[in-house]
């Protein structure tokens, strides 16, 4: 067997990693590197012009959660968990923004959805762009964290504290 020198060497425990994992402070917890990959993909499974219907892309999605989330789950690091959920629930929201395209579509799936019909129309008829609509109370108020998580989005924040906190322990 060859050994590989550049990732290979004889450092305190502290100062390197194995396998996507690092010590700080005499906890585990994922490398920086495996985190931005992990945020890299879903970010190619929630970009606009992959042109796939929304629940092939929401299974995409929950398959790597969940298999990102059965190898890294171990680690001790939450803070940056809750964070990650809105970045993503926006990304979403995002996409199904885009799926509407027309405005009259976009009025009529936010009014069923029960956004207020004065916002719903405002937000329908504006030029902004994607990024910037899935942030406005319409789409919000329309496209709720429990509709989101009915059509089939994972949480990354919940997955963790499944694994961390099993329903038998409470």
């Amino acid at each position: 067997m060859e050994v590989n020198e550049a990732k290979s060497h004889v450092a305190p425990v502290l100062e390197c990693s194995f396998l996507g994992f690092t010590f700080i402070r005499g906890k585990i917890r994922w490398t920086d590197p495996a985190f931005r990959e992990f945020k890299r993909r879903l970010k190619r499974y929630t970009s606009r012009s992959w042109g796939v219907s929304m629940p092939h892309r929401l299974g995409c999605m929950r398959r790597y959660m969940r298999g990102w989330m059965n190898y890294y789950g171990i680690s001790e690091y939450y803070r940056p968990l809750p964070g990650m959920d809105q970045w993503l629930r926006r990304r979403v929201r995002m996409c199904y923004w885009k799926q509407w395209r027309k405005p009259r579509t976009r009025i009529r799936n936010l009014i069923r959805l029960g956004a207020p019909e004065k916002h719903a129309i405002m937000c329908g008829l504006s030029r902004k762009a994607y990024w910037h609509m899935a942030r406005t109370l319409a789409s919000q108020t329309g496209m709720t964290n429990r509709w989101l998580a009915g059509k089939g989005l994972l949480s990354v924040r919940e997955l963790w504290i499944a694994g961390h906190y099993p329903e038998e322990a409470r």
